[in-house]
């Protein structure tokens, strides 16, 4: 039986992980890419786990057999499917029974596959314990207040050769009351440390990266301590646009993509009953109210800018210590072109050259 192990798996040039936990392990985590062929349903894995807390072992086995046997035929087809594309890594929770049982099927089937020592309980102890020493020395920080578009300058300066660490997008969750709308319910703890673990392996060998000010907790997942202090200790611009764009940027990002869905009225309503408990002035209640109802949201978000989220703004702007760089932009791609600049002048450059600013 071949086996691999974790540090081993990095060094494969694109391999096909295929992860045959059931599916609710799989929402609880996984390796980022991995293929999911479930050997047991979620109703059979409860049911073998029911049997071996109550008849033991032996009896728990048999059943496993019983349940799996019809199945070998379609799961060794799946996963024989993927035997032209890559080395095949298979792996369960903790590199036991599943996975020694699918990798003895497929080497009786002529199918080359490796199996995971540890299984995804390894490789989750591994990212762990390897995150601290990915992170680049230096971070260059991106601020502004809600719709400047922050996170699209990122992207637009990732195309730019700049090594760059989407947060918001590795934590399923735009960092606001509002953060969900259009995503998921947001990642885990699990699921952001794995893709925090790969977006620094994809800049690797840098030793800054651009990221936005975000606070500790984003959504579900808090960020690393070593990652924070990095932050605040970086290189900070202050991104500033016109409240008219800013509207303009939130509305392409939060409403024309989704008021058409039968569930964005109500989303919208319970992310403004969060924003009403922490309103006290009455004016700016009844107009947060009023245009919600007429679902003026252009209106909507004029008044959420001016007089709930710029004024909280500042106050998490006073975490980050160093001097400040002031961009004045039009919009988004206006930004990452002056920032570019900005950058240059400092003697950072793309494509991983930073040296000494």
């Amino acid at each position: 039986m071949k086996e691999i192990t974790v540090d081993e798996l990095f060094m494969l040039k694109d391999p096909i992980i295929i992860d045959i936990r059931s599916p609710i392990e799989i929402e609880d985590g996984a390796i980022p890419g991995a293929i999911n062929v479930p050997l047991f349903s979620n109703e059979e894995r409860q049911e073998i786990g029911t049997i071996y807390k109550h008849e033991g072992n032996s009896a728990a086995k048999w059943r496993a057999m019983e349940l799996v046997s019809p199945k070998i035929p379609h799961l060794l087809s799946i996963i024989k499917s993927y035997q032209t594309k890559g080395e095949i890594v298979i792996h369960c929770w903790r590199g036991g029974m599943r996975s020694k049982a699918v990798i003895t099927f497929l080497e009786f089937s002529g199918i080359f596959a490796w199996r995971l020592i540890g299984g995804y309980k390894a490789y989750r102890h591994y990212i762990l314990e390897k995150l601290p020493s990915l992170l680049p020395s230096k971070a260059i920080v991106l601020h502004g207040m809600t719709g400047v578009g922050k996170t699209e300058v990122l992207k637009l300066l990732k195309k730019k050769g700049y090594p760059i660490l989407d947060l918001e997008e590795m934590a399923g969750h735009r960092g606001s009351i509002f953060g969900t709308i259009g995503l998921s319910n947001g990642h885990n703890q699990k699921t952001f440390d794995s893709l925090l673990f790969k977006g620094l392996q994809e800049i690797q060998g840098a030793d800054y990266f651009l990221v936005e000010a975000e606070s500790k907790r984003i959504g579900k997942a808090v960020q690393p301590e070593k990652l924070m202090d990095i932050k605040f200790k970086g290189t900070n611009i202050y991104i500033h646009s016109p409240l008219e764009q800013r509207v303009i940027q939130l509305i392409s990002e939060y409403v024309k993509p989704y008021e058409q869905e039968e569930w964005y009225y109500d989303k919208i309503s319970d992310g403004i009953e969060k924003v009403l408990r922490r309103v006290k002035d009455s004016e700016v209640r009844k107009s947060l109210i009023e245009s919600l109802h007429v679902k003026d949201y252009q209106e909507m978000i004029k008044i959420l800018l001016e007089h709930y989220y710029d004024p909280r703004y500042d106050h998490a702007r006073q975490e980050y210590k160093e001097d400040f760089f002031d961009i004045h932009a039009d919009n988004p791609f206006d930004a990452a072109g002056k920032i570019a600049n900005l950058l240059n002048e400092l003697s950072i450059h793309p494509n991983f050259a930073i040296k000494n600013y």
